[in-house]
């Protein structure tokens, strides 16, 4: 993404069910980014995954051994894609606010709306119409309970 003219990364994590569990935007896609990004992650999840799903950018192979992490980690084609459609919804909203004018703004703007997105994203083609609604219903009830607090 380009702010103020300049190019920034956006590193994001995701789990096997598309939930967005870390992002962090960089100015610089080296192993250094990698490691800030596998770093917070940790820190926040609190145990190491099992399996490190990347594309082939050889900074993540750097980072990992770096950190010690000892996940298998595949890389390919289309192995990745989990990531890649998380990527829609905040190019789609981008468009919409003309870009972000600073990586700060876009840093706090992204990881709410990675919450909120994570709130209520429902895997439609897993579930019914019915179990959809009620999926949904629970999901603006908790929303509400939430912000009135």
């Amino acid at each position: 993404m380009i702010i103020g003219g300049r190019q920034f990364w956006l590193w994001r994590a995701v789990d096997d069910k598309g939930e967005v569990l870390d992002l962090l935007v960089q100015r610089r896609r080296d192993k250094a980014a990698a490691v800030k990004l596998m770093r917070k992650l940790l820190k926040k999840q609190g145990f190491a995954p099992e399996v490190l799903v990347t594309d082939k950018l050889r900074s993540y192979g750097a980072a990992k051994s770096e950190m010690r992490l000892c996940a298998r980690h595949e890389q390919g084609l289309r192995k990745n894609n989990r990531a890649e459609n998380s990527h829609l919804p905040v190019r789609r909203r981008e468009r919409k606010m003309q870009r972000f004018k600073s990586p700060g703004s876009a840093q706090r703007f992204l990881s709410v709306h990675a919450a909120v997105h994570n709130t209520f994203n429902v895997q439609r083609h897993l579930v019914s119409r019915n179990t959809l609604r009620i999926l949904r219903s629970e999901a603006l009830q908790n929303w509400r309970a939430a912000t009135v607090a």
